[in-house]
């Protein structure tokens, strides 16, 4: 049996902007307030596993136990078939610079190493993400969403973030890129997720 959450304040454990506003938006509805990592001044915590739901784990319990409220962590990325599954868990990590994330360079090398290693069409990919949910007592609820679909170029749209312009979902004639945000929310890997989530935790 899940455990449920109850209405009131639960930190996000991100200091990703996008993030913690698509995570306030789907939670409103119930009555819960949030508050990010970042503003809570909360420490990022390393990210040492090599697993979506190691790395969420990390982040929520942290979260949790320095605030003493519930935490809800997201650990997400993208997968790409013909590159034995990476960047997986290191999405973020490939659009590193050391000033900040370059997501431009880190879709260049992803279609770099599919043309390298010239992959056949389609070149499948899954956007994944795991939702962890976790109280200052340790326990913790576990939910993971993907969307299945392929890699694209050139680029296509200015809408969403990370590798959105070049995620084309499967039966889909846009890039998450290109869709109204809207939409791609009700649809994205974390937007399946967290449908799971409410099931077992809001309902």
């Amino acid at each position: 049996m899940s455990r449920k959450l109850e209405p009131g304040r639960l930190v996000v454990a991100t200091h990703n902007a996008g993030k913690v506003r698509e995570m306030g938006a789907l939670l409103a509805p119930f009555g819960i307030e949030t508050v990010s990592a970042g503003e809570l001044g909360l420490p990022e915590p390393a990210e040492t596993e090599e697993t979506f739901e190691g790395n969420a784990r990390i982040k929520a319990h942290a979260a949790a136990k320095a605030s003493g409220l519930p935490a809800l962590s997201d650990d997400s990325g993208i997968e790409v078939e013909a590159l034995g599954g990476k960047p997986g868990v290191h999405t973020a990590d490939w659009a590193e610079t050391g000033r900040g994330r370059d997501f431009v360079m880190a879709m260049t090398r992803v279609w770099r190493l599919l043309e390298e290693a010239e992959a056949p069409e389609p070149r499948r990919a899954r956007f994944v993400s795991t939702l962890c949910l976790a109280w200052p007592d340790g326990h913790d609820e576990l939910f993971r969403g993907e969307v299945p679909g392929r890699i694209v170029w050139p680029m296509r749209g200015r809408a969403g973030f990370g590798f959105d312009p070049i995620f084309l979902p499967e039966g889909e004639t846009e890039t998450f890129g290109e869709m109204d945000p809207e939409r791609k929310n009700a649809m994205s890997h974390r937007a399946r997720a967290f449908a799971l989530l409410v099931e077992a935790c809001l309902r």
